[in-house]
């Protein structure tokens, strides 16, 4: 099983690759990686050539909503309440959230949807074709695990805030100077603690998000050449890479691996993440010793990483020990209450023990937090045979 410690909810029972997409830090620029980080030879081109400004592209449609939707909208009203209204009101751009992945800003509004990351790539291409400032937070403490196959991703969680006009005069007050756009509800935002980022950040986030969404499709060449420009556009970012080496690993270039974890070890030593991911790269050079170092480095740190009473859970289950596995369930929930798998699984445990009410609860919840369409259908599948069949 694999470990990909991304951003934007999860991991154990097997050794995990890790793979970072959204938590960054807002630094003084760095200097560029060394020379040795990158192993392009070793790769194929790209299938499809990489073009970061395509992140923040405005398409026609773009253009054409901003100059007739948005202005009217804005009749009577300062421009920034305008993009809030198209972007929350059920009359306006009626978007939904889908994780499935991460698009660019022109394919979010094309389809409506996206991760917390394309609407916020979408909402900044329209706030500068409207002529507005944007800045760009990262909200700490908001890491969130999820898991694709045998690779696990965490995540964080990306907003922006719209300032006046780029030329407009600064001399009148404005109640509404600078106002916060995020896709959160409102009662999720109390307290929220945030550092603002740069715009190379949120580019090389979404870079990186590509990388880790090729790399779970299996495309490891098109995952490398993301991931090595998420690097170039923000060498600071540790979430690339991490990327990139999980890449190089998975790739069989063991050494360039190692050396791209170390690297950005030597910058956050305490990154549980990459602790993990160079235990693996060690184990799979030979050097288990120093791979053992890394681990209890990593077990002091994290001794209950996320998904340790998941993996638990399962194992109950493939034991049939249910009563057991709807405990560790619950103890996982308990840590992440939002992840719709642990939901979904404490179903199946209410369901085989013949407690079909708190199933279908289960079920109702893992649907309600699914992030993707095709996990929703799933779960509302589901739910209605289990509604059938107690009828």
């Amino acid at each position: 099983m694999i470990r990909i410690r991304e951003q934007l909810r999860l991991r154990l029972l097997f050794p995990l690759l890790l793979c970072t997409a959204l938590a960054a830090c807002a630094t003084a620029p760095s200097p560029p990686p060394p020379p040795d980080l990158f192993n392009d030879t070793s790769f194929a081109p790209p299938a499809t050539p990489v073009e970061p400004q395509q992140a923040f592209a405005v398409s026609e449609a773009m253009q054409r909503y901003v100059r007739i939707d948005i202005a009217r909208e804005a009749r009577g009203k300062n421009p920034r309440r305008a993009l809030a209204n198209a972007l929350y009101n059920k009359a306006g751009l009626q978007l939904e959230y889908d994780a499935a992945m991460t698009r660019t800003a022109a394919q979010t509004f094309d389809e409506r949807s996206g991760n917390c990351l394309s609407l916020v790539l979408m909402t900044a291409a329209l706030a500068k074709e409207m002529g507005l400032e944007v800045r760009y937070q990262t909200v700490l403490g908001e890491d969130s695990w999820s898991r694709s196959g045998d690779m696990y991703f965490v995540a964080g969680h990306v907003n922006l805030v719209l300032g006046r006009r780029i030329a407009q005069e600064s001399g009148n007050y404005d109640v509404d100077t600078e106002l916060l756009i995020d896709f959160l509800p409102p009662q999720d935002l109390t307290g929220q603690r945030t550092r603002t980022i740069s715009e190379e950040t949120i580019l090389a986030m979404y870079l990186n998000n590509r990388a880790a969404e090729n790399m779970a499709a299996g495309d490891l060449v098109q995952a490398y050449w993301f991931a090595r420009a998420a690097i170039v556009q923000d060498p600071a970012f540790a979430g690339a890479l991490n990327t990139l080496g999980i890449i190089q690993l998975r790739h069989g270039d063991l050494e360039p691996a190692r050396r791209t974890l170390a690297y950005a070890l030597e910058r956050s030593p305490s990154n549980t993440v990459l602790l993990s991911n160079m235990a693996q790269a060690l184990d799979s050079l030979g050097r288990a010793d120093e791979a053992q170092v890394m681990r209890r480095k990593l077990l002091a740190l994290q001794p209950e990483p996320p998904f340790h009473f998941f993996s638990l859970g399962q194992l109950a289950m493939k034991n049939a020990d249910y009563q057991e596995a709807v405990r560790l369930f619950k103890r996982e929930i308990a840590r992440d209450p939002y992840y719709h798998e642990f939901h979904f699984w404490l179903a199946q445990a209410y369901a085989r023990m013949g407690q079909l009410a708190q199933a279908g609860q289960q079920l109702q919840l893992a649907m309600d937090n699914s992030t993707t369409r095709s996990d929703h259908s799933l779960y509302a599948a589901k739910l209605q045979r289990l509604r059938a069949a107690t009828h």
